[in-house]
């Protein structure tokens, strides 16, 4: 088992499954020649040629409708946004296309498409190039919506979805890129839709997922010295969302932080509040506490971007709260 960056774990299932299969390729803004923004794509060109890794006019709606025209006749696309923030261009294709062909043409057709992009703030891009809007993707039934928050996690679900014949948001977090972790070698697949009880625990009950899975390991790190012992479930999958993990630790611990990045108004530490209340009211012996991003524009300025961003002090803070 090798120790990989999230960036590797990625690249080495994007390398696998084209190697396994000839109808996977891949399109986007700087794909090719570039090797891509973010350097996942490095050396692909010139392995698999300019017919499998398509570098496309910057033009995210064309990206996403080549994608699924291409689907729809039996390819598996792997289509790169540059950012989620730039999906809001192709919002058409991504939520009211994609998703609701399969439905509406009674399972005749189907779209193998995953859609690969860049989410989540710190690192100075300004406002409208570092927002969390996770939640609003996985608002539409017919698009699974996944934000690993492990390197082996992004290896595992990347794999299951190019493999799916569902249309998949595969959403990674900009900063964890260079988080190293234990990556299983060969053909690792983790199920979709499949939450993970990252640490165990017996006082309080973190969920979460992506970035601040990470956030809230270290907070954990430091409880255990007071004597606290968090458990922690990452969600791993958006849609669906399996709340089995969530509710199972719930009934353990019977108090709750849910922790993400994203605005707390209407997110996804929102709904999963409310399947807890629904599922395991009996269990709570108090009220749930989210922690999430500040309900502002993202700032440009470095210390503000921090403030205004969930930190691990937040977290620990929530945990001390609810206890």
């Amino acid at each position: 088992m090798a120790t990989l960056t999230m960036r590797q774990a990625i690249s080495q299932a994007l390398w696998e499954e084209m190697e396994r299969d000839e109808k996977v390729f891949i399109l986007g803004e700087e794909v090719g020649v570039w090797g891509g923004t973010y350097a996942v794509t490095k050396g692909f060109y010139d392995h698999f040629g300019a017919e499998r890794v398509r570098d496309t006019p910057i033009s995210e709606a064309a990206i996403i409708g080549a994608g699924i025209g291409a689907a729809l006749t039996g390819m598996r696309p792997v289509a790169e946004l540059m950012t989620i923030n730039f999906a809001f261009s192709a919002m058409e294709h991504i939520v009211n296309e994609a998703p609701k062909l399969h439905y509406m043409f009674n399972g005749q057709m189907t779209v193998p498409m995953v859609i690969r992009t860049v989410g989540g703030g710190g690192r100075q891009l300004g406002a409208t190039h570092s927002q969390t809007p996770d939640a609003i993707f996985a608002h539409f039934p017919g698009l699974k919506v996944v934000a690993p928050g492990t390197p082996a996690d992004a290896k595992g679900l990347l794999k299951a979805a190019i493999r799916s014949n569902d249309p998949i948001f595969f959403i990674e977090h900009a900063t964890l890129y260079q988080s190293r972790g234990e990556v299983p070698d060969g053909d690792y697949i983790v199920p979709i839709g499949t939450s993970k009880v990252q640490r165990e625990g017996k006082d309080v009950t973190i969920v979460t997922y992506s970035k601040m899975l990470e956030s809230s390991l270290k907070a954990a790190e430091q409880l255990a010295k007071e004597g606290i012992e968090v458990e922690i479930v990452d969600l791993r999958s958006l849609r669906p969302l399996d709340m089995g993990p969530v509710i199972e630790s719930v009934k353990k611990t019977n108090r709750v932080i849910v922790a993400e990045e994203g605005w707390k108004s209407y997110g996804v530490g929102a709904e999963v509040s409310a399947r807890i209340y629904e599922e395991a009211f009996d269990y709570m012996d108090a009220p749930i506490k989210r922690v999430a991003q500040k309900e502002v524009p993202l700032p440009y300025n470095a210390d503000l971007e921090q403030l205004a961003l969930p930190q691990v002090e937040d977290i620990i803070a929530a945990v001390k709260e609810v206890l």
